[in-house]
Formats: structure tokens, C-alpha cells, sequence
């Protein structure tokens, strides 16, 4: 029997919307598994149990009440910790902010509690959410579900790892160079980063740079397509949120989408983009994988856009951002950093003017070149992520298969080529990989395209259920349950 935390978020909801399940019974059922299985992973990291009881009781007295009901009502939330949910921690991962508590929600969390979720902890992410391994000196590492002594990938492995392990049916992501869809193929969910805007961020630091945004994180397409409905919105605070002035738009189209009619689609396929520096196994996977479905599409072919000057234009800005964020505490505390935040400022002090304006001039020329790679293909389909599940211990891939990586995020090449371009993109788990691992497939789309891409990878997800080979992967619950503490393991801790 399928324990209630296991039920996906649509499921979920539609049965208390029915007054067939209690939102207590479900708080309940997800703190249990919570209790279970994080000693083995380290992913919800703070938690609000009695908050969440007390929410849930509220909950189930307006469902009583016959109230009306938002589209979350009563479902269990985690909250990623580079962003705010009152009361609670937000560290972000820093020790400068170890006793940091959040004294209002981020735009987002608001708009999620407000359609009826109910914030039960915050998940683990690395310090300042760089690196792409989650782990960090407050709080520790965070294991795979498959693997506790494997990354999770980051920066949202928190969420991830959470979700994979049914403690709660959704949970925030955020994303910059793949931090929602690193984490969601290593971990077998599904994360979707939005266009640019879609999902206001009114506490960014440097707005007008379209590198990062929130988006949902969910065990399903639909979980995560109901999810974005309550989290897109309009805020006049983020100079990208779309439409600021005139009549509110309606974000409850995405929460009853349709899955798409494959047999309509131009589709491309690539295993790195040109450049990315994708490990054998992963693109021999891919292959295998497209080859099982690809007779569904009207159209498949192996190409890719222009991603020249990728790496360049992404180092720079990444520094860019970094350097907007933390220039003035890295000066007065600089002990205080990691080495991958300290490695990003560094680098950053280093660029002149000239490389900013060459950066911006190269993600322009990139992202021309991708509106009109998609006037020819309607959805490109590439690996989440350029290699497998390795060590959490290893900090970063300094090599992959036997070839230096260039940066200590070189090797989210694959997700970072998507950022620059500022397309909609979605990782949608799909079976296990050549080592016996997650294997995440991103499906992107037009820019603007959110719901065309939500709702081919509805109708993927509905095609591969069933299929071993294609289907969401399930850790053992059994077996985490079992497993010893990840605390335990040396340098959980530390970046030694």
C-alpha cells in the first residue's frame, strides 16, 4: 500500500478537495517519512513540524467549512534555503548567516501558501548555492536517494533528494547554471525552470540579468505544472515579470494543461550542444534513450543550435552576478567563503569592462542564433546533466572521462547553454542511466513556450509509465530507512 507522502500532488489534493484525506493525515505521513529516511541523506535540513500541524488543522476545517480552496490546499511544501519562508532558517548555506531567521516570506513562498501549501521545512543547498553539490559547513552534505554516499547535484539537492524520497509532494528550486535541473535528473524528479520572469524573483540583487529564476520542483509534470500555477504571477518589484501594467493574466491555465500530440513535433536531439563536455556514458544513454520513443515525433534529427561562446559568456557573467551579491562581504569577511564562492569573486575582480561588454555581446549572438533554430524544430531534447552521479566528497568534476573540466561549474555546460539563451526548460526523469543511476532528460522549448513545454513532457511522462527502461525511477525507501546516518561519513562537514 502506497503511503500517503507518496501520492503526487494532483492526487493528493484531489482527494481533500473530495474530504477523502485529511491534510493532517498527510503533515503526518510526511514528517513520519521525514524521520525515516533524512538521517541518511541530510535533505530537509530545518524544519516546522508544528507549524505545519497547525496549518494542516486549519486546512481541514475549511475543507469541513466547505471554503473555497486554493490549488494547493493542504499539500506539504519545502522551501529550498537561499529562499525566504517566514520563521523559518534562511542560512544559505553561509556560517555568516548560520542564525539568520527570515522574518517574511519571498514573493514566491507568499503566492505558494496563499494557494493552500503549507511550508513544513527548508531544504539543504551548497553555500550560496554554487558549486552544484550540495554541501555546505552549516548543515552538512545532502546524499542521493539512490546512493546516499552520491550527489544530490544542487543547488535545489535539497528539494531533490526530498522529493525523490517522498518526504514532501512539492518543493522551490532555483536555477542559474542548472541548479533546478541538475538535481532533478541526479535524483530521478522532475524540476522546471521557467522563462526568465515568469516566476517573479523581487529579491534578485542584479534584476536585469535573466541568468536566474525560481521555478517549481515535483515528482510529476502535472505536480509541477499545478505547482507553477500558484507561483507565477506578476510583481512590478522584478523588471522581468511579464505584463506588470493592465489586467492581471490568468497562471491557471498551466495547472490544466494537455498533454501535447508527439506525432505533430519537429524535434531535435543533442548530446552536448557542440561543446558541453558530456561523459560518454550519458550521451550513450541518451542515444538509447531516444531510441526507444523517437518514433512518436513527426520529426527527429541530431542537431543543435550555435552555442559558440558559451563558456566565455557564462564565466563572465556567472563572476558578474557573484561579484553583485558578495563583492562587499567577501571584503570584510573573507574567511567566511567556500572555495567555489571565493574562486567566482576572484575570477570576477579579474574581468575588465571590456570582458562584460564582449560576454553580453557573445549571449546575444547565441541567443539570435537559437530564435532561429527554432523556427525549424519545436522542442530539442539533451541530457539534464553532462555526467553521472559521482561522490559527494568530490567537490566538483576537476575531469571528465580523462579531460580537465575548465571551471569548477564547467561541468553544468549542458544546462548553462539553456540559461544563456533564456528558454523555458524541463528536466523530466526517464529511466536510469548506464551506471544504474537517475538519468535526467531536458526538454526545451521556444522562448516564451512554458506550457508548450510542459505539455510534451506530460505526454513523454504518460507514454513511459510502465516502461522500466523510460519510467521515473523509485529509490528504496527500505534501504534509506536502514542506512546510517550520512552525518557519519567523513567530510560531511567540510570541503576537505
Amino acid at each position: 500500500m502506497t503511503d500517503l507522502c507518496d501520492l503526487s500532488a494532483v492526487d493528493a489534493r484531489a482527494l481533500i478537495g473530495a474530504k477523502r484525506l485529511s491534510p493532517v493525515e498527510l503533515v503526518e505521513s510526511c514528517i513520519r517519512r521525514i524521520e525515516a529516511v533524512d538521517p541518511a541523506i541530510n535533505a530537509m535540513v530545518a524544519r516546522d513540524f508544528d507549524g505545519a500541524r497547525a496549518a494542516a488543522r486549519l486546512s481541514e476545517a475549511q475543507v469541513m467549512k466547505g471554503e473555497t480552496l486554493g490549488p494547493l490546499h493542504g499539500l506539504p511544501l519545502g522551501v529550498k534555503d537561499l529562499i525566504d519562508a517566514s520563521g523559518l532558517p534562511t542560512t544559505y548555506g553561509s556560517p555568516l548567516f548560520a542564525d539568520n531567521v527570515a522574518t517574511d516570506d519571498t514573493g514566491a513562498v507568499a503566492s505558494l501558501r496563499k494557494a493552500g501549501a503549507l511550508v513544513i521545512g527548508k531544504t539543504n543547498t551548497p553555500e550560496w548555492g554554487a558549486g552544484a553539490n550540495t554541501r555546505n559547513v552549516v548543515y552538512g552534505a545532502t546524499g542521493n536517494p539512490f546512493d546516499p554516499t552520491r550527489s544530490a547535484a544542487g543547488s535545489s539537492g535539497g528539494s531533490a533528494a526530498a522529493l525523490a524520497a517522498g518526504m514532501v509532494p512539492i518543493a522551490t528550486g532555483s536555477d542559474t547554471g542548472g541548479s533546478l535541473r541538475n538535481p532533478a535528473g541526479f535524483c530521478g524528479v522532475v524540476g522546471f525552470r521557467p522563462t526568465p520572469g515568469l516566476v517573479p524573483g523581487e529579491k534578485r540583487d542584479m534584476a536585469w540579468i535573466q541568468l536566474s529564476t525560481l521555478g517549481p520542483m515535483a515528482r510529476t509534470v502535472a505536480d509541477a505544472a499545478l505547482m507553477l500555477s500558484a507561483m507565477a504571477s506578476q510583481d512590478a518589484r522584478d523588471p522581468l515579470s511579464p505584463a506588470i501594467s493592465g489586467a492581471p493574466r490568468d497562471f491557471s491555465m498551466y495547472a490544466a494543461l494537455r498533454a501535447a500530440d508527439l506525432s505533430r513535433l519537429r524535434v531535435a536531439s543533442t548530446p552536448d550542444f557542440g561543446f558541453a563536455p558530456t561523459e560518454k556514458l550519458i550521451a550513450d544513454t541518451l542515444k538509447e534513450k531516444v531510441g526507444l520513443f523517437g518514433s512518436l515525433f513527426a520529426k527527429l534529427d541530431e542537431a543543435t543550435p550555435d552555442c559558440s561562446g558559451a563558456d566565455e559568456a557564462f564565466e563572465v557573467l556567472r563572476a558578474v552576478l557573484f561579484l553583485g551579491r558578495h563583492r562587499k562581504l567577501m571584503n570584510e569577511r573573507p574567511e567566511m567563503f567556500g572555495p567555489n564562492v571565493r574562486a567566482n569573486i576572484e575570477e570576477g575582480l579579474r574581468y575588465s569592462a571590456a570582458n562584460v561588454a564582449d560576454a553580453f555581446a557573445l549571449q546575444t549572438a547565441l541567443y539570435r542564433r537559437w530564435q532561429e533554430f527554432f523556427t525549424r524544430y519545436d522542442i530539442l531534447l539533451a541530457p539534464s546533466v553532462t555526467i553521472s552521479p559521482r561522490p559527494w566528497r568530490e567537490l566538483y568534476p576537476t575531469e571528465i572521462d580523462g579531460k580537465p573540466t575548465r571551471t569548477y561549474f564547467h561541468w553544468l555546460a549542458l544546462a548553462y547553454a539553456v540559461t544563456l539563451a533564456g528558454h523555458p526548460t524541463l528536466s523530466l526523469p526517464v529511466g536510469l542511466d548506464k551506471a544504474g543511476m537517475p538519468f535526467g532528460l531536458q526538454i526545451i522549448g521556444p522562448r516564451g513556450g512554458d506550457a508548450q513545454v510542459l505539455s510534451v513532457a506530460l505526454a513523454l511522462e504518460r507514454e513511459f509509465t510502465g516502461d522500466n527502461r523510460l519510467a521515473r525511477p523509485l529509490p528504496s525507501i527500505e534501504k534509506l530507512t536502514a542506512a546510517q546516518p550520512i552525518s557519519a561519513m567523513e567530510g560531511f562537514k567540510d570541503f576537505g
